[in-house]
């Protein structure tokens, strides 16, 4: 039985996904699929900006992917975008929080998780029975106050603007092309703390790492 989180999206849902509008910091929209025609690329979906339990997380997720070198992408040729769910106003002060020097963008309506199979709301942590991914570093406790304190208290303003928290995320590799979008790799998150890891990422998407 093949697992569903890991299968690639079909052609009627990549032309959905490539027309989809998605904002950068600034609220400029801009179609996804002009993005990935430019350069091959892996586009990581994160679950939210912040605010909330999880947030740190999936903060930390993108801080070790940040790590990848420039050199090793520029020798990939590949690029490396990111998706929130949330407003585009988070986009400035989540890249200053994760050092991210990858390109964000934000997909309030969440029209280009759903185009992509990413349809999951949950809660969930990594179950018991389950090895947790290694770069979730901080405990829960840490991860509640880090969260307190990178989202409303710092930033009052974003408040209602992370997006929403159950919206799980995903990793996905494309080829660039003309016309339509080719993807090569898939994979949905099942529960809140289940992001690909990076090395495997990357390796996948044949970049040095790291």
């Amino acid at each position: 039985m093949s697992d569903i989180s890991r299968s690639l999206p079909d052609e009627t849902s990549l032309n959905s996904a490539a027309g989809v509008t998605i904002f950068d910091s600034q609220g400029q929209g801009v179609e996804f699929g002009s993005l990935l025609r430019k350069q091959p690329a892996i586009v990581v979906f994160i679950r939210h900006f912040f605010c909330g339990v999880g947030a740190m997380t999936l903060q930390q997720y993108v801080t070790q992917l940040s790590s990848t070198r420039e050199d090793a992408l520029l020798k990939a040729n590949r690029q490396i975008i990111i998706v929130g769910c949330g407003s585009y106003e988070p986009i400035v002060t989540y890249k200053e929080i994760t050092s991210c020097p990858f390109p964000i963008y934000a997909d309030p309506k969440r029209e280009l998780y759903h185009a992509l199979g990413m349809t999951t709301e949950t809660l969930t942590r990594t179950p018991a029975n389950e090895k947790r991914r290694s770069y979730l570093r901080q405990g829960i406790l840490g991860n509640i106050l880090g969260s307190i304190w990178s989202g409303p208290l710092k930033n009052p303003s974003l408040i209602g603007k992370q997006g929403n928290i159950s919206q799980l995320g995903g990793e996905f590799v494309f080829n660039s092309g003309k016309s339509n979008l080719t993807c090569i790799f898939a994979h949905r998150m099942k529960h809140t703390e289940d992001h690909l890891e990076v090395p495997e990422l990357l390796q996948v998407a044949g970049v040095e790492y790291p």
